[in-house]
């Protein structure tokens, strides 16, 4: 196999199309093409199918793709040998909420990163799931148990939730709630038992914190976003008796990796700070 046509694959899987995957490695669409058609007589499989002008990996596509996936990372390691660096050296993509990112990871993330100056980490933060058989991420963090697929899933913990309210207001508080897709979640269950109609609906807990802040309106956060709300006796904060379970998910070919275990036993270090807390 050459490594140069093992690229194209990854190419054209992350373009959808061999003028994207043309533009990306700079060589000739024609070339693209042929490349592909001899890899696939070699190995006696259909790599892509063609559906609504986009190339789409077969299933034997995705298999080999995982190859190349290490293949890409150990050839990125050989560059860094020689690189003065102290410590398991790799560069990890997690993928989690924006809150999780911006009140469980990125404040302990400093230190991490000054006492493993051979690691880089980026954090891809949506509110949408990564998916995992599209490598687009090596580490996820979830906030609901996902379903089996090709990757290790190991539970983190769980996250005290609390229904914060206003003490005194004119009438029923304004009520926060998730949208309709997130009804499966301990939040949505308890908010279920209220009354009152919800008055603003978002996927975005630091929204529904700000609203809170202001006295006017209620929902439920988890303790890591309103640790600092329990202390105003303006507000009346409720624990609920269930919890949000954490969970990580590792690309399979990872789990041995030196900076892939060193990154991951940080961030259970990350979520036992906040359980703790």
């Amino acid at each position: 196999m050459n490594w140069d046509d093992l690229r194209i694959i990854a190419a054209v899987r992350d373009e959808g199309t061999y003028a994207g995957a043309s533009a990306r490695l700079r060589i000739d669409e024609t070339t693209v093409g042929r490349r592909l058609s001899r890899i696939e007589r070699a190995l006696g499989l259909r790599l892509f199918e063609a559906a609504d002008g986009v190339r789409k990996p077969t299933r034997q596509c995705e298999a080999v793709l995982a190859h190349v996936e290490a293949m890409a990372a150990h050839a990125a390691e050989i560059g860094r040998v020689g690189e003065s660096l102290a410590g398991p050296v790799g560069r990890l993509r997690i993928a989690s909420t924006n809150t999780v990112a911006e009140a469980v990871l990125s404040p302990r993330a400093s230190d991490f990163l000054r006492a493993n100056p051979g690691l880089t980490l980026q954090f891809l933060t949506s509110s949408e799931n990564v998916k995992f058989s599209r490598w687009e991420a090596d580490l996820a963090i979830r906030l609901r148990k996902p379903d089996k697929g090709d990757f290790a899933i190991s539970r983190l913990g769980d996250v005290k939730l609390y229904y914060v309210e206003p003490v005194a207001t004119e009438g029923e508080p304004m009520l926060c709630a998730y949208p309709d897709e997130l009804g499966a979640i301990p939040e949505m269950q308890f908010l279920r038992t209220k009354t009152a109609r919800a008055r603003c609906v978002t996927d975005n807990v630091r929204v529904i914190r700000n609203l809170i802040r202001a006295h006017r309106a209620a929902g439920v956060l988890p303790e890591y976003v309103c640790a600092d709300l329990l202390g105003d006796r303006r507000l009346r904060a409720t624990l609920l008796q269930r919890r949000r379970d954490a969970w990580l998910l590792v690309q399979n070919h990872l789990k041995r990796d030196a900076a892939t275990r060193l990154t991951i036993a940080w961030i259970r270090d990350c979520f036992r700070d906040i359980a703790q807390g």
